[in-house]
């Protein structure tokens, strides 16, 4: 396989790569996999259940919460 790339982005990779103590295709590797990783997570779960994420306190007492509701309404 091969791979045409932009000299200068190559040299950065490469400066990058040698601060960071890691072989330039192991480098690109990394970076390859993290893209297939990030896609197959992100594939599991819906947008919606994403956008609700956090949005109930963990300490959030519904029992409590449905007293308090049955309570104003009936009385």
């Amino acid at each position: 396989m091969t791979l045409n790339l932009d000299k200068d982005v190559i040299g950065e990779a490469k400066i990058y790569a040698k601060s960071h103590r890691v072989s330039l295709s192991k480098l690109v590797e990394n970076y390859l996999n993290s893209l297939s990783r990030d896609s197959k997570e992100k594939s599991s779960v819906s947008p919606l259940d994403e956008s609700l994420t956090g949005i109930i306190p963990c300490d959030y007492d519904e029992k409590n919460d449905y007293r308090n509701y049955i309570d104003k309404k009936y009385s």
